[in-house]
């Protein structure tokens, strides 16, 4: 139930409403919750697509389990869904591409997540891309999404969260794309690390599993971002 205060809110603009509605939004579903609730202005603003793209979606972990049981839950998350919601793309997406095994409806969901600034998305989209045999013009696209990634510092960040979605909503259900010789990403014959990320990746499971510092730094020292790229399909494709 919303009430009407007796204040100058009522001669607000509805686009500054919606500005603030986006921006409280972006904080937490409870945050966008206790808005709409204060008065009839804020809860018509609530209602529009821009607003349910832009609403911040708990990671799963953090997510009630009552949600998925709540019909008023079920119908706000379809209405994020429905109006383009990244995060909610971007999962599912992962479930078309590792659980349906719907590769081109995957690919743009990503593609529509990504567009959309979501970090995760991108590098997911990147790793698909480079795994293609068949195009070599998309295996390029996906090398070019990698190279922004590294360079805005995003790489570890969207490989966790990947794994956290993979392995915490559908544990035991992923399957994974197969990495292959044709997948590998150098083909630099005087490239000194060509070849070696599978031992390196390797190297680094293992020293994770006996709580070893040398688990971490992935392959930020390797000069080649290529080879980057190899490690980084290695830990991909291993990640559930």
């Amino acid at each position: 139930m919303t009430i009407d205060c007796c204040s100058n809110i009522a001669f607000i603009p509805n686009d500054i409403w919606e500005a603030i509605t986006i921006k409280v939004a972006t904080d937490s579903i409870r945050s966008l919750c206790s808005l709409r609730m204060s008065c009839k202005a804020a809860h018509d603003a609530g209602e529009a697509d821009i607003v349910h793209r832009s609403v911040s979606i708990p990671p799963p972990h953090a997510t009630p389990w009552w949600w998925c049981l709540n019909p008023e839950a079920k119908r706000f998350f379809d209405r994020c869904m429905a109006a383009g919601n990244p995060e909610l793309l971007f999962r599912e997406a992962l479930r078309e591409l590792f659980i349906r095994r719907n590769e081109n409806v995957g690919i743009q969901m990503l593609n529509s997540a990504s567009s959309r600034g979501h970090a995760a998305a991108k590098y997911a989209m990147s790793m698909m891309l480079m795994l293609r045999t068949d195009y070599n013009v998309e295996k390029q696209k996906g090398l070019e999404l990698y190279r922004e990634l590294d360079a805005a510092g995003l790489l570890a960040g969207s490989n966790a969260r990947c794994f956290s979605i993979l392995t915490v909503s559908w544990p035991g259900e992923v399957q994974m794309p197969r990495l292959e010789e044709q997948h590998t990403v150098c083909a630099s014959p005087t490239c000194s690390t060509r070849g070696h990320m599978p031992l390196l990746y390797d190297y680094r499971r293992r020293a994770a599993e006996r709580n070893s510092v040398h688990a971490f730094g992935r392959a930020a020292h390797i000069p080649c971002i290529q080879c980057r790229a190899d490690y980084d399909l290695q830990a991909f494709v291993n990640l559930p």
